[in-house]
């Protein structure tokens, strides 16, 4: 099986100080990013740790995949104890920072402690330097690149950021690269911040060798020639279809379709797009660089979950508003998912839809904790009682679009997701608009023969964030080839995505989670059964639990 190769550096903040270590048996078994930063955290982290305090842990990991030229491997992994939704989560990001990663030599990063002043880590194949930056207290995200820029000649596709959000401990601050790429969902942001570190840097010339297939080029060659609808409008081209149909959250999740979706529709978004953007290495090139020329406004985006936070879930139907809300999260370092429905939670107990001023307002307060936004920093689940409104979210995380009201596997997938209610994470909504194969398709309505495919789709995405694969090569790569790519069987590579799982559920047991927390906000038809299904197929136990004999190296090591 490939799988990422080098040591493991470890950063202590408190002593400054640096080692590496051989985890080779490690990275035989878990492949390389999700997988390896959950199995690192699972054994390292202490399970009653505070998410922002020293105890917690970080880890960085690119996978094989970042080894080749192939298209949808611009990506790589984030992992540790989320401040949002108190479990051990994973967030990955795009742009062009993992091929910066791997030239480092290391397979991955651990940070650890915490610094008693603000420092930017530079992390190189030669060793680790800590820098002393109280001037950069509460920069923005650009701000902070530019100063890398001139003080150390390293772009932003080096870096990894936190902005004043992440320095406030906002629960949903995001790590931002290649300034406005994210490691959004999660609040892992809010954890470099808790530990004083503004930003890392990621340079070398070590990468290790790894054999890729040939089959490399092939998928490459086909993004690059493919006729899609993503290469225009992002994500944002399943904008109309997802209103048409109703699975678009509006007005804080009170309607499930927008009258207003002409102005903030994909059509729109590609009238603002003025040129290409991609990942590293990638000829899909999905990206979404847009201008306003009228106002000059720039922004990556925005892509189709933002759009609906900030746009229908506002009751926001102007696509330059909506850009101007995207471009403001990635400045401060905001998750743009959690902050856009946290704000629309906020207007709808004040009676304020649509107000794009107040809107844009509540961004900033947010992002350095200044009066109303200091509550709101909190998040949907923390605050919903204060502003007397229904608590939307999963597990402490905001939803994501994608209503599984309408698409009711969706609905059970953010019900079982690790992460919360986060639509990536098994991925369902595709099988139910449907965006695949009729073969394949789900009837939206009914959960009957649905548990055993969100468990393999949740196994599946492990793997591909373990790989690091992006998810939107589903079209371009099947069972058979991610099999030849990573020279494993797909059983078997499902077999080691449902180890990843359950790590995570049972670290997630360890503090408290169990069937309680796999619940949503409105009733689905038979969800019980659904739900006794999926532990079944897990071979959990009824209460959503993972038996001892189901996890490798259930205890956590000494710390």
């Amino acid at each position: 099986m490939k799988h990422v190769r080098g040591p493991l550096c470890s950063i202590d903040l408190g002593d400054r100080s640096m080692s590496t270590e051989s985890i080779d048996d490690t990275l035989e078994s878990f492949i390389g990013g999700r997988a390896l930063g959950t199995k690192l955290a699972h054994d390292r982290i202490p399970f009653d740790a505070d998410p922002l305090g020293a105890d917690n842990r970080l880890y960085f990991a690119t996978g094989p995949l970042q080894h080749s030229q192939m298209s949808f491997t611009g990506r790589m992994s984030a992992t540790g104890l989320s401040p949002l939704t108190d479990g051990l989560l994973s967030s990955n990001a795009g742009g062009f920072l993992s091929r910066n990663f791997t030239a480092t030599g290391y397979s991955a990063l651990e940070v650890t402690g915490a610094s008693d002043e603000l420092v930017v880590v530079h992390v190189t194949d030669e060793g680790v330097e800590f820098e002393a930056v109280p001037d950069l207290e509460e920069a923005t995200v650009p701000e902070t690149c530019e100063y890398i820029e001139d003080e150390h000649g390293l772009e932003s596709e080096h870096t990894v950021v936190v902005g004043p959000a992440g320095e406030n401990e906002v629960r949903f601050a995001s790590i931002m690269t290649s300034e406005e790429r994210a490691f959004g969902r999660g609040g892992l942001g809010a954890v470099l911040g808790s530990k004083n570190v503004k930003a890392i840097t990621f340079d070398g010339d070590s990468t290790r060798e790894i054999e890729i297939p040939p089959l490399q080029m092939d998928v490459h060659s086909e993004a690059a020639q493919a006729d899609h609808p993503m290469k225009a409008q992002g994500t944002t081209s399943v904008t109309e279809y997802a209103n048409m149909v109703e699975a678009l959250p509006t007005r804080y999740f009170s309607e499930l379709s927008f009258e207003g979706i002409e102005g903030v529709s994909g059509d729109r978004v590609e009238e603002k797009k003025y040129k290409k953007g991609t990942c590293s290495a990638c000829a899909f090139a999905c990206k979404l660089p847009t201008r306003d020329e009228e106002s000059g406004l720039e922004t990556e985006g925005p892509e189709y979950e933002t759009l609906m936070a900030f746009g229908p879930n506002s009751d926001v139907d102007d696509i330059v508003d909506v850009m101007k809300s995207n471009k403001l999260c990635d400045e401060l370092g905001l998750d743009t998912i959690s902050c856009g429905d946290t704000v629309a939670a906020y207007l709808a107990s004040e009676d304020e839809f649509g107000n794009v001023d107040l809107i844009h307002d509540l961004v900033e307060k947010i992002a350095y904790r200044e009066d109303v936004g200091d509550t709101l920093a909190e998040g949907v689940d923390r605050v919903h009682d204060d502003l007397g409104v229904e608590n939307w979210s999963v597990k402490g995380m905001e939803f994501a679009a994608h209503d599984g009201r309408t698409l009711n596997g969706q609905g059970l997938a953010f019900a079982t997701s690790n992460r919360g209610a986060d639509h990536m994470y098994a991925e369902f909504y595709p099988y139910e608009y449907p965006l695949v194969d009729s073969e394949k398709a789900f009837d939206k309505s009914g959960l009957e023969d649905k548990p055993p495919k969100v468990v393999e789709l949740e196994n599946l995405n492990a793997i591909k964030d373990s790989a690091v694969l992006c998810k939107f090569s589903r079209d371009f790569v099947d069972e058979e080839r991610l099999s030849t790519l990573l020279d494993a069987d797909y059983e078997d590579l499902l077999e080691i995505g449902g180890r990843i799982v359950a790590l995570e559920r049972h670290f997630n047991n360890q503090r408290g989670f169990d069937r309680s927390d796999d619940t949503l906000p409105y009733e689905l038809p038979d969800f019980d059964a659904a739900l006794d299904e999926y532990y079944a197929e897990r071979g959990w136990e009824d209460d959503g639990t993972v038996p001892e004999d189901h996890v490798e190296g259930a205890a956590p090591a000494d710390d």
